[in-house]
């Protein structure tokens, strides 16, 4: 199925993802690995919650660290343009038969709670508290030095169901892979703010949390990173690479929080603004498609992935698979 034409004038807009609430078993133990090994930034906490931001960030926070029973994901959060956008996702979403809410969350104004296609827990808001700069704070850069959260990735039971739904809410599709022999969709990237993406849906059991990237100044910070998690009890937590990505062209390292969530550590992808840039189709059967040196990904990256707190999955019907390795 062909990627369909751009939604260049969506009915509100949203600028970017924001933030994402993981559900975590043992606070101190998140809080080690996120704080004291990657480099995020605390902004608050208390016994139930820790509120992080990466250094470029003038938000809050862009991951909130909620204590559960479960490890599960309680929501995905994307900023809107303005007040006014909010009302419009509202009134866009009921329409559309899916559940709306507004609720209340800390160190945020107006916030949408509502579903995408699937159910998966999504929120909007145009509000959230101004912190001071800290990019230029040297002595705070720790761990990886992450600068910023960059996206996420859902497994996704139809990438093409996917791919629909978050088009019509403006999303744009910057590269692709297609099953030849089906012509489904095995996976899409799609961007808001300018990147290879802000989501990405790969083909499996879904709707569920692939993983969540962050940004960080050079592919040298990434092998920093695999030092320090390598002496520091962390061995058994890095999961894939380092590696450079075909698709996106990006320098990455996936690892594990004590949870078992999935975080990749990302940089050098490229620039998307032309909203008339064609995407890029990737054939299913590249070696070079998952890694651009030829390596293939642990059959785990793609089997494993984080729930959704109270959400159903359901099985992809489409049973292509890429490259695997032994």
């Amino acid at each position: 199925m062909p990627t369909p034409a751009p939604n260049l004038y969506p009915d509100f807009n949203i600028i970017r993802l924001s933030h994402v609430i993981f559900g975590v078993t043992d606070l101190a133990k998140s809080r080690h690995f996120y704080v004291d090994t990657l480099g995020l930034q605390v902004t608050d906490e208390d016994d139930r919650r820790i509120y992080l931001r990466a250094m470029e960030e003038r938000g809050h926070h862009c991951l909130v660290l909620e204590k559960s029973d479960t490890a599960a994901i309680q929501a995905l959060s994307f900023k809107l343009f303005d007040e006014v956008e909010l009302d419009k996702a509202y009134t866009w979403f009921e329409q559309q038969g899916h559940s709306v809410e507004w609720v209340e969350r800390p160190y945020q104004g107006r916030t949408l709670r509502t579903v995408d296609c699937f159910n998966t827990p999504i929120e909007f808001y145009f509000q959230m508290d101004r912190l001071a700069p800290i990019h230029q704070k040297y002595e705070l850069y720790r761990g990886v030095k992450p600068l910023r959260i960059d996206h996420f990735n859902l497994f996704s039971s139809s990438v093409d169901k996917a791919v629909e739904f978050y088009n019509s809410m403006g999303f744009r599709v910057t590269e692709y892979t297609e099953d030849e022999e089906s012509g489904k969709l095995w996976a899409a990237w799609m961007h808001r703010k300018g990147g290879v993406h802000d989501i990405a849906f790969t083909n499996g059991e879904g709707p569920r949390l692939h993983h969540t990237a962050f940004w960080v100044p050079t592919p040298l910070n990434i092998i920093d990173l695999c030092d320090l998690m390598a002496t520091t009890g962390y061995v058994d937590n890095i999961e894939r690479g380092p590696g450079r990505h075909g698709i996106s062209n990006a320098f990455f390292l996936y690892i594990l929080d004590p949870d078992g969530h999935r975080i990749e550590i990302y940089c050098s992808d490229y620039q998307t603004v032309d909203p008339d840039l064609e995407p890029i189709k990737w054939d299913l059967k590249d070696p070079q498609r998952q890694t651009l040196w030829g390596a293939p990904a642990p059959r785990s990256w793609f089997e494993y992935g984080s729930v959704f707190e109270g959400v159903d999955t359901e099985t992809s019907q489409l049973k292509a698979t890429p490259i695997v390795a032994p």
